[in-house]
């Protein structure tokens, strides 16, 4: 009575009533990754993301079924909506903008974007800057401040400089912020030999790659109220750059691989061509 109440077969009905219920150990050993994904990203990973990084692990999980794995574990991610951005269009008066968004870079250490940010930590806010390398989206430069002055933003500069070799005919790219136009940050540039560019002025999207990175920042990693002290934040914030973005996290746009593995699968390809010639 009750299948032809809610238009079932009956035979469906007794597949279901006698299938198995038991889990199995590939089953366990799947949501035992999920989990631990999950706990990595201090919660904020999504479907697609879990399905990213379990793929890289060896573990054959499409985003549909993360979805449900999710839903059964009762794990949430805490990314943020959309959010529609003002747009401007005045350049600097000295300094292009060079870029033009063109973010696609066939090559590391051809083009950095920098920006800055700001953490609270305890009583007051804190100033982030950091340096990436567009070429895999990977930080190499950052540092942490209590003013968001020019030398914050050239010791982000230094740090990358240094940690890159000492790269040649580099473009740096950035707002026009004047932690980024003073004479001081202007004269590091000049010392480096590296070109500068700006964003047109008040457009975010002239330097969206940052943009995006501060977000994925403050929604994956930084607490809702923040640390509670300069100290707890540089510590944090140093472990997620290093750490979870630049080793684990995929980044769609590297098809999937995090900053650091797709760095070494490019090294590993310029070597080969370079035996081969």
């Amino acid at each position: 009575m009750l299948c032809e109440v809610f238009e079932v077969h009956r035979s469906s009905y007794k597949y279901w009533h006698l299938r198995d219920k038991s889990i199995s150990a590939d089953k366990l050993r799947l949501l035992s990754e999920v989990k631990q994904i999950h706990r990595e990203s201090n919660g904020s990973v999504g479907a697609r993301t879990i399905a990213d990084i379990a793929t890289n692990r060896g573990f054959d999980l499409s985003r549909y079924r993360a979805t449900k794995l999710m839903r059964e574990l009762e794990l949430v991610s805490c990314q943020m909506p959309q959010h529609s951005y003002k747009k401007g269009a005045k350049e600097h008066v000295e300094i292009p903008n060079l870029l033009d968004r063109q973010f696609d870079v066939i090559e590391p250490n051809t083009v950095w974007c920098g920006d800055v940010t700001y953490v609270w930590v305890g009583n007051r806010w804190a100033y982030l800057a950091v340096v990436i390398n567009l070429f895999a989206r990977k930080p190499v430069g950052w540092s942490m401040s209590l003013s968001p002055d020019s030398a914050l933003t050239s010791k982000a500069l230094m740090m990358a400089y240094e940690s890159r070799g000492k790269p040649s005919d580099v473009i740096f790219h950035s707002d026009q912020g004047s932690h980024y136009t003073s004479r001081k940050f202007r004269q590091t540039i000049w010392r480096y030999q590296i070109t500068q560019s700006m964003s047109q002025r008040g457009n975010c999207w002239d330097n969206a790659p940052m943009e995006r990175f501060f977000r994925s920042l403050k929604t994956e990693w930084i607490p809702t109220t923040g640390y509670c002290n300069f100290a707890q934040a540089k510590k944090e914030i140093t472990d997620y750059i290093i750490g979870y973005y630049s080793q684990t996290r995929p980044h769609r746009y590297n098809a999937g691989l995090s900053p650091n593995e797709s760095e070494q699968r490019y090294w590993k390809q310029y070597k080969t061509v370079a035996n081969l010639t």
